[in-house]
């Protein structure tokens, strides 16, 4: 089962409906489990004819409108989730700006002149792997924005997200 192609699926699912969206997030059931479960299903989007291992993502209803804290804080997974992924729209600021407002708001983040819109994309399993990528907001004249990953990319969220499997 490997995180990483999961998460850039789903990077590439949500960025097909373009920018603005709101916080999304995943199930991730092995296949094997997901044709178990519901063959007729699986039959119809090929998912019995994949690796019984190979992750598949089933997006969630959307997420009520309080702090994204607070909402993966109330969630418990059935045994059948493997794992979880959520994408969700950041701005970044650049490393000086902590130091020239330290108590900035996210409305001053918002504004700043230097800032970065991004999708941050971040998956664990309930084995405690973890991945995440980082899909930069294409700068004018640019086709698409620069894609980051790396192990500890988003280590509060991967946290969290590793948490609503806590009763394991």
């Amino acid at each position: 089962m490997l995180l990483e192609p999961t998460i850039a699926e789903i990077e590439a699912h949500v960025g097909a409906a373009g920018w603005d969206q709101r916080p999304t997030l995943f199930a991730l059931v092995r296949a094997a489990r997901f044709a178990a479960d519901d063959p007729q299903t699986a039959a119809r989007l090929g998912i019995d004819a994949v690796d019984p291992d190979t992750l598949t993502p089933v997006e969630q209803d959307e997420l009520p409108d309080e702090p994204l804290d607070t909402v993966l804080a109330g969630i418990a997974w059935p045994e059948a989730v493997t794992g979880c992924v959520l994408s969700q729209e950041i701005v970044i600021l650049p490393p000086d700006a902590d130091e020239q407002a330290p108590d900035a708001s996210a409305e001053d983040a918002a504004g700043h002149p230097e800032r970065r819109e991004a999708r941050l994309v971040a998956g664990v399993l309930r084995d405690g792997s973890t991945g995440a990528l980082l899909r930069l907001r294409a700068q004018p004249g640019d086709t698409e924005g620069d894609l980051l990953t790396g192990p500890d990319l988003a280590p509060n969220l991967v946290a969290a997200l590793l948490d609503t499997f806590a009763d394991d």
